[in-house]
């Protein structure tokens, strides 16, 4: 009844505000609209050392989502903003980016010069905070990833992507096509991925579940390293991935690209278009597709790895209006994926993969089985669909921010040789989500925002097999957050949260056997942060942030009864289990200079009832068993214990002047985490990544020619250590071998009168075709080969990369 009140509600959001906003507003008294006066802004744009023009330069107000493009004569105008002050960004490809805070209280005119560089070292993000925020002034460590730099890394999903370029982010992986973030050592319902500012929720408490989220719309990542429940509520304890999809372009503007995509080494071959408009009334939109199909990978040892196939078709995006009370857009997306699932099982005979293990229908999988796209069980098939409406509307010399969504996912998994459409498994998860905060004018220097978030959740099974229960939840959190920046050179920041849920989970008989108990439970605590920025020059700045953060036990964990997929084990919950907090500290520093870059950042992270599956005693003696099948599971049950994690992440980037085109970049990192007292003969917190070192040589050229810009060539040595510090209790894991990998990249735009035609990205991963396994490749602890006596199934070997991206401009009429 909730989730149907709830939706009403949002329906009415979703097609009442866009429409009405601004008439709603001009109904309200003056002195709370602040007139809804139309301010314009405009200036010049130039080269610093050359004072020409810089045509096509992009100037963006982040709070209210405006912007413009510089015409041939580097001129630029933004009208119909609302009075206030603005975080800018001015943006040139190949020269620096200037930020800096403007007061809109009248038609306000000002010109900009900027230098010309081969590495940026200050940007913009927009989470983990109230507003838009420079990132020096974040004490929090954060990281941006940004379209350019996902069209120059090869990856086979965004979370793939996201592990090889951010420093202190990994993949815990099922295949090529399922990732999931791990942050400094901890995923699942500890990491919250955001989209387009609606939290994404689907069955992330799985092991083989991916987050759903198109990677080739993306175009911009930001991700937070660190407790972020202050904003986000409860899961957030590791930190935040945060998607962007939809942001408008340019006013006057229609942009749009058409990419294609080649994967050599499992032959993937993906296309994606798009088309985004910004007309002078105010009026935009961005609207996307992206089709996807792969083969099986392939390494030296495994040959092609049977079933580990997928596609996927998706769509979305977003119409709205931008007008000087605000902003009000509504957002679409739907992505659809079929995952073939490996199960590493071999033919005792030739080692070879098999096809339909432990069925009647088992037999070694033909070398056409391995060449087809056709999927066989088990595999499994998701859609994610979701609708939202984001508001931004001026309320006297505030703003108060307004989002609602819901999103349904559905997930379903196939086993049955037999009957290959009939899924075993259906999950259909039901969330809406909301988020309103409210900013203060600022006040003294002090800038202030209140706010509450939560979501409404309903998850039912409706295939025979059931893991967890059918069960409703409901979130609700409140927070208040301040911040200000003395003489320039210390910001400080913090805040205070309170969060409560209840989870309510339904009975259900098994024949005559009850397998879930019907429950209801309550969980609350606070979430609390306070930082510190200092900056004594524009090149040296010193960070700490101390933060508290919460996370309620999930589904899964309070609940499940059943076989876990692709482990031998069986698992059982417990609604005994607390919430879980964690106090972290991070300190670190970060210099930009002429000739050398360079950052560090260390944390601690004490964690009160961290929760874990521990194996079950029989009352006979020995371990407790489940006959499930006719196979013997061990029996395995949620408990929790005190644990830390405690690790630092560096980085180098040598760029001697004059050769500011030749860089030397290294970034290192490195976790460890332990409970606070043995368990099984082992301390040791389970699937941490292992320490590692990215050494990257790059060379970029600005321009070549007058057909060629922006080419770069980069070599890179990925260098993964051992890792020795596994969770050896219970049989949960084992070491893992280290390994080095060599990779090379290539690319440029190809231009013709000054324009863009299309931009060529070329990479070659493991070009001496190592084999290795990640020490978070699931795929690792499958069979073992018996001809080889090689257990698990190794990672991707050498691949080849291709990306061409055409861009389409269009200029709109007067």
């Amino acid at each position: 009844m909730r989730l149907a009140i709830a939706l009403g509600v949002m329906a009415m959001v979703v097609f009442y505000l866009p429409v009405n906003a601004q008439l709603q507003l001009q109904n309200l008294p003056v002195s709370n609209t602040v007139e809804q006066a139309k301010h314009s802004f405009s200036g010049v744009v130039l080269d610093k050392q050359t004072t020409k023009p810089l045509g096509g330069a992009s100037i963006y107000l982040h709070e209210v989502k405006m912007g413009a493009v510089t015409d041939a004569s580097g001129k630029f105008l933004i009208s119909d903003i609302p009075s206030g002050k603005y975080l800018l960004e001015i943006s040139f490809q190949g020269f620096s980016t200037h930020i800096e805070t403007i007061d809109i209280s009248g038609n306000l005119t000002k010109d900009f010069s900027l230098s010309e560089t081969f590495a940026q070292h200050e940007e913009v993000v927009v989470t983990g905070v109230a507003s838009a925020t420079r990132t020096k002034l974040s004490p929090q460590p954060i990281s941006i990833v940004k379209k350019a730099d996902l069209l120059q890394s090869s990856a086979s999903n965004i979370i793939d992507a996201l592990s090889r370029l951010v420093s202190g982010v990994s993949a815990l992986s099922t295949g090529p096509a399922i990732s999931k973030p791990i942050i400094r050592g901890m995923g699942y319902n500890r990491v919250v991925t955001v989209h387009d500012g609606v939290r994404q929720e689907g069955q992330q408490w799985g092991d083989e579940h991916g987050i759903e989220v198109d990677e080739y719309s993306i175009q911009k990542v930001e991700v937070l390293k660190g407790p972020a429940s202050l904003f986000y509520g409860s899961d957030a304890m590791a930190g935040v991935v945060h998607l962007i999809t939809n942001a408008p372009v340019e006013k006057g503007t229609i942009k749009g690209n058409i990419l294609g995509t080649y994967n050599a080494n499992n032959g993937l071959l993906g296309t994606n278009a798009n088309l985004a408009g910004h007309l002078k009334n105010g009026f935009n939109w961005n609207v996307y597709g992206t089709y996807k199909s792969a083969g099986d990978y392939s390494n030296a040892y495994d040959g092609k790895v049977f079933n580990s196939r997928f596609n996927e078709r998706n769509f979305g995006g977003y119409l709205g209006v931008n007008k000087s009370w605000g902003y009000s857009h509504l957002l679409i997306s739907n992505f659809n994926q079929k995952i073939g699932m490996v199960e590493g099982a071999r033919d005792p005979a030739t080692g070879g993969f098999m096809i339909f293990p432990e069925t009647a229908l088992e037999r070694p999988a033909s070398q056409a089985e391995l060449d087809s796209r056709d999927l066989y069980t088990p595999y499994q098939g998701i859609n994610h669909f979701k609708i939202a409406s984001d508001n931004n509307i001026v309320v006297g010399k505030g703003r108060l921010n307004l989002n609602i969504g819901y999103q349904q996912n559905q997930r379903k998994e196939f086993g049955d040789p037999d009957n290959m459409n009939l899924p075993a498994l259906y999950f259909n998860l039901q969330t809406i989500t909301y988020n309103a905060q409210f900013h203060f004018a600022e006040n003294k220097g002090w800038k202030t925002s209140i706010g509450i978030s939560g979501m409404q959740q309903q998850n039912k099974n409706l295939a025979e097999e059931v893991l967890i229960p059918e069960y409703n939840q409901f979130d609700i959190g409140g927070f208040v957050y301040s911040k200000k920046t003395f003489a320039n050179q210390i910001t400080v920041s913090g805040g205070l949260r309170y969060d409560l849920r209840n989870v309510t989970g339904k009975e259900f008989m098994e024949g005559t056997d009850l397998k879930f108990q019907a429950f209801n439970k309550n969980f609350s605590d606070f979430s609390a942060s306070i930082g510190l920025s200092y900056s004594p020059s524009e090149q040296l700045t010193w960070k700490l942030n101390i933060a508290r953060g919460y996370r309620a036990p999930s589904v899964s964990e309070l609940a499940s009864n059943g076989a876990h997929e692709g482990t031998n084990r069986y698992e059982y919950g417990s609604l005994d289990l607390k919430t879980e907090t964690s106090l972290q500290t991070d300190a670190g520093v970060e210099y930009n200079g002429t000739h050398i870059s360079f950052g560090l950042t260390a944390f601690y992270n004490a964690i009160q009832n961290y929760v874990f599956y521990s194996k079950l005693s029989s009352v006979l003696g020995g371990d407790s068993l489940v006959n499930l099948g006719g196979s013997d599971l061990t029996a395995f049950k949620f408990r929790q214990a005190n644990a830390a994690l405690f690790g630092l992440e560096a980085r180098l980037d040598l760029h001697p002047h004059p050769l500011d085109w030749l860089h030397f970049e290294n970034s290192f990192s490195l976790v460890a985490g332990q409970f606070a007292q043995s368990l099984d003969g082992s301390n040791k917190l389970p699937f941490i990544p292992a320490p590692r070192l990215l050494s990257v040589l790059r060379a970029n050229a600005t321009k070549m020619g007058k057909g060629l810009r922006n080419a770069y060539v980069k070599l890179e040595l990925d260098n993964t250590s051992t890792q020795n510090r596994v969770f050896t209790a219970y049989d949960t894991e084992t070491p893992t071998a280290g390994y080095s990998l060599l990779n090379l990249g290539l690319g440029t735009e190809i231009v013709a009168k000054g324009k863009t035609l299309c931009s060529i990205n070329l990479s070659f991963n493991n070009l001496t075709n190592i084999s290795y396994q990640n020490h978070l490749n699931r795929l690792k602890y499958t069979d073992t080969n018996a001809l080889t006596g090689r257990m698990g199934v190794f990672n991707m070997g050498r691949n080849l990369s291709l990306k061409l991206n055409i861009p389409l401009n269009f200029k709109v009429a007067s």
